[in-house]
């Protein structure tokens, strides 16, 4: 229930401050009254309090001198490893074409935009856990945006930039190299967000080169974003706007912590009882390593995708201007798959779920287990993964999400085969594979940005 006189998101605020005190109170917390610690301290003759306090002076002098340890997983060493090419780039993306593994190819090829606020390679780890290798793998000529990390240079880089140097400049080098009318394109979070803004604009202009449209925990309406709403409002907005000034851009470390915060009992302190208390260190794996690989984001960038998506939610009341006109989702007439994670703290699963409305659209919505990474990065035969989906006919009536839950099939498995599946289906016929593509190989060099 709510506080009389006092606004939600205070309300909100407050529970959540008290929910992190909490947790930082925990008993687990503290050797007296952990009876594991206690344990592992008369095991070890102490040692693992001594380790924990040499870890925790490490932490503290990485934190001080804002540095990170080395990468365990490199990118063109551990992951990013798919064979591919750099075939087109300017100051803001290189688009990467990945080689043919099959002896003919969908004839539609697959544009992936990932998010800008972390690395594309999240679709490309190591060999088994890599959607990009899947999918070549299954005749599909995947092609994918690597964002520049950008520097203070960048600091005038707007979203209006992303869309046109990144989505549509891509768009245009696959139909030209390829000579293919149209292109089936990917976004996975922020980079869904922006697909779908260019995807209104091409739509409202006449464009028809997108022959279907997958969002990946991606938001079009952000009237219900989940927790991150706790950190982000006009005060706060208005605070980064003014340390991005000083340094014309937004490192990813300096949101990290609010991440963390989101998750603190499984990311801040169970990892710190493992760390100082238990003498457990982590297991290097490949996606904590691509979580561990921070980048920037501009400061017109950031401050707009903040004021006019966050807090204004213009999306999706259809108010947001491309070329000082408004587009509006509604003007979408293309096959639309879209991806939901259960346990999704940054882009709740409800939220996506509002693509539906605002199109007119056939949507297939797919709810799948896990969070925001791991229930993304889920390829075949990872444990205790299962998903739902239904398709929602462009003329069929609305179904709440909480409906929708309680009616869609639940299937045990990956989700990666069923929209391998549907995205077959707009891929055209079979035919041979391109020509070898030129250019540096795969990763490319932005990827490597520190």
């Amino acid at each position: 229930c709510g506080v009389r006189g006092v606004a939600p998101h205070h309300t909100d605020v407050v529970t959540f401050v008290a929910r992190q005190l909490l947790d930082a109170a925990a008993p687990s917390n503290f050797v007296a009254t952990n009876p594991a610690a206690q344990q592992a301290t008369v095991a070890s003759g102490g040692s693992n309090l001594l380790h924990g306090m040499q870890r925790a002076a490490s932490d503290a002098r990485n934190s001080l001198a804002a540095s990170r340890p080395p990468l365990a997983f490199l990118p063109g060493r551990d992951v990013a490893i798919t064979p591919g090419r750099v075939v087109m780039s300017n100051r803001l993306i290189e688009l990467l074409r990945y080689d043919p593994a099959t002896a003919s190819v969908h004839e539609v090829p697959l544009l992936f935009v990932p998010a800008w606020i972390m690395k594309y390679y999240i679709l490309d780890l190591s060999p088994q856990n890599s959607l990009v290798r899947y999918l070549v793998e299954r005749g599909h000529t995947v092609y994918m945006v690597s964002w520049k990390n950008p520097g203070p240079e960048d600091r005038d880089l707007s979203l209006e930039d992303y869309r046109r140097l990144g989505v549509l400049a891509a768009i245009d080098a696959i139909v030209s190299q390829t000579g293919v009318s149209r292109v089936n394109a990917c976004g996975y979070c922020l980079g869904g967000t922006l697909l779908a803004i260019a995807a209104a604009a091409m739509a409202r202009d006449g464009d028809t080169r997108l022959a279907s449209l997958s969002l990946l925990a991606a938001q079009v309406d952000f009237t219900e974003p989940g927790e991150l709403s706790l950190f982000i409002d006009h005060s706060e907005v208005a605070f980064l706007e003014a340390a991005m000034w000083q340094q014309g851009y937004l490192d990813a470390r300096q949101m990290a912590g609010a991440f963390q915060l989101l998750r603190s009992n499984d990311l801040v302190w169970s990892r710190r009882l493992r760390h100082y208390l238990l003498d457990i260190p982590d297991k290097d794996n490949d996606l904590a390593s691509w979580n561990a690989d921070a980048t920037r984001m501009p400061y017109r960038m950031h401050s707009e995708y903040l004021r006019k998506l966050f807090l204004g939610n213009s999306l999706a009341a259809a108010r947001y201007l491309v070329d000082g006109r408004p587009v509006s989702l509604a003007d979408l007439r293309l096959p639309i798959f879209a991806v939901g994670t259960r346990t999704d703290h940054v882009a709740p699963w409800r939220s996506v779920y509002k693509i539906l409305p605002l199109t007119d659209s056939e949507v297939s919505f797919l709810l799948t287990s896990g969070g925001h990474n791991a229930g993304v990065v889920s390829p075949p035969g990872t444990p205790r993964r299962s998903y739902q989906l239904a398709r929602h006919a462009h003329d069929a009536s609305y179904v709440d999400p909480d409906s929708w839950e309680r009616a869609a099939v639940e299937h045990e498995g990956s989700w990666w085969p069923a929209w391998e599946a549907w995205l077959a289906s707009q891929a055209g016929s079979l035919v041979a594979p391109p020509p070898a593509a030129g250019g540096a190989p795969a990763p490319g060099c932005y990827v490597l940005m520190p």
